[in-house]
């Protein structure tokens, strides 16, 4: 499958963690200031994309002989945008976010309602800082990672039902999760992997990742 990483301009909590979900053959697109994460990864991006008025002087100079793709300062889209739209164009079957999240509530918030878009049946789309990651289910989603981790189900939009969950501390069977109820958040995983399922709705599922250093 062929995967596109976007750097964007959110925290990226640790850069170990973040080496972790590469792949040498990721394309990587950044987002303005998201290119300050892919140079500090010793990334080269295929491109950069943005108004670019948060890279610094010297991020600049690194990036000569690379492409840049420059727009107006007044725009209706985020950096972000731009990049996943471009990601999308280019008919990628997977898009990772990388630091998306933390900083300013209303860039999270908005970064996550991108996300939360059905571009294409096919296209897996998620956030992702190898910490944390973000998702959304309209029918199924696999989580991998180590029995401990934290798996929390929040409703975006309106109630879920028929949420069925295994691989879970707290299994769910044919649940409603409701927009204004908490039940969902900090289930735990026991093994390897959870599965997630849901009937109708549209689920944002998040993983976060313990015991990293292991």
């Amino acid at each position: 499958m062929s995967r596109c990483l976007i750097f964007a301009n959110g925290i990226l909590p640790s850069l170990d963690a973040a080496r972790r979900i590469l792949r040498p053959d990721d394309f990587i697109l950044c987002a303005d200031g998201g290119t300050r994460h892919a140079l500090d990864l010793g990334l080269a991006p295929s491109i950069v994309i943005g108004d670019l008025d948060s890279i610094s002087e010297e991020e600049r100079s690194r990036l000569d002989g690379f492409q840049l793709m420059q727009f107006p300062r007044d725009k209706d889209e985020t950096d972000l945008e731009l990049a996943l739209d471009y990601a999308v164009e280019r008919g990628f079957d997977e898009i990772v976010i990388v630091a998306a999240l933390g900083g300013r509530l209303d860039q999270t918030l908005a970064n996550l309602a991108l996300v939360s878009a059905a571009r294409r049946p096919s296209l897996v789309t998620r956030i992702d800082d190898g910490v944390e990651s973000a998702r959304f289910c309209r029918d199924a989603v696999q989580v991998e990672g180590r029995s401990g981790d934290l798996v929390s189900l929040i409703p975006w939009g309106g109630e879920v039902r028929g949420v069925r969950t295994e691989g879970l501390r707290w299994p769910l069977s044919n649940e409603t999760l409701l927009l204004h109820k908490t039940r969902g958040v900090s289930n735990e995983m026991t093994g390897a992997a959870a599965r997630v399922e849901v009937e109708s709705g549209l689920l944002l599922v998040v993983h976060r990742r313990r015991n990293l250093e292991s």
